[in-house]
């Protein structure tokens, strides 16, 4: 008689708009269990009251706790880049597998070499969600076999680009036509577009690196989703892909896409088939 596998115990890192989404699409799967959310102090009160409805028996807390008999299977960041290294680095040491949303946050070299010495040193892996974006897997497969050029655009309404660099140099509000707000590397529309370039970062790293793959992020009235554009060249033939993304509602700079994408990781770490 084979017994039950006891449910995953997932950590998320976060409880905005893409956090609760995530929860909320959980809620119902019992071979997942929400353990631990993890927020700032200043965010706790108001975490615990959205917990109360989603998940009233979870540990809401600002830092993780790694411990015996609290220890997540699975941690989920989607909070933003402070939070890879607050919260991040300090699982992957402890041996605790990651999933994360913030790709963005890579730009930073230092960052970067502080997560793969984290994985190496705690034996375990993280995994950099694709997030807005699809053929992420043919994108480094054809890494492989040698890459060309990466282009990807991005696409979003005038207003999506509120609390960026292209708010002081455009009147996003009363754009008539299509404004290219940024044009350079995908390192460069990271650390300028935090909020914006997840994609872009996701697409380099798969590709070409932050510093080859180019990047053109644009605002259009004339378009009413977040809209992605891939082009990649190689010896594996071109790929050209495009996605029409409908913006989460609860926060028009995120696509509905990356909390999907993190329902499928966590789903992906429960035993069982995964593609």
């Amino acid at each position: 008689m084979m017994l039950p596998h006891a449910p995953l115990l997932l950590a998320v890192v976060g409880f905005g708009a893409i956090g609760q989404a995530l929860v909320q699409a959980l809620v119902g799967d019992d071979r997942v269990r929400l353990a631990q959310v993890i927020v700032s102090p200043a965010s706790i009160a108001v975490a615990q009251a959205a917990c109360a409805v989603l998940a009233p028996d979870v540990r809401v807390a600002s830092t993780l706790d790694l411990g015996p008999g609290h220890r997540p299977d699975l941690v989920v960041e989607c909070a933003g880049h402070a939070a890879v290294l607050a919260h991040v680095v300090p699982a992957l040491q402890a041996g605790v597998p990651c999933a994360m949303a913030s790709v963005g946050a890579l730009h930073d070299t230092g960052l970067l070499a502080r997560l793969e010495a984290a994985t190496r040193e705690g034996g375990t892996r993280l995994q950099l969600v694709s997030g807005a974006i699809g053929a992420i897997d043919a994108l480094a497969a054809a890494h492989y076999g040698g890459l060309d050029d990466v282009v990807y655009v991005g696409r979003k309404p005038p207003l999506s680009w509120a609390g960026t660099p292209a708010e002081l140099a455009f009147d996003l509000a009363r754009l008539a036509a299509p404004q290219v707000v940024f044009r350079g590397s995908a390192r460069q529309a990271a650390a300028q577009f935090p909020k914006n370039a997840n994609v872009a970062a996701t697409v380099s790293l798969a590709g070409l690196g932050l510093d080859r793959t180019q990047v053109e992020l644009v605002a259009d009235p004339g378009v009413v989703r977040n809209v992605h554009t891939v082009i990649a060249r190689g010896a594996f033939g071109r790929l050209e892909l495009q996605m029409e993304n409908l913006p989460l509602a609860a926060n028009p700079k995120t696509s509905a896409l990356t909390v999907y994408s993190l329902v499928r990781a966590v789903r992906n770490a429960v035993p069982g088939i995964a593609i």
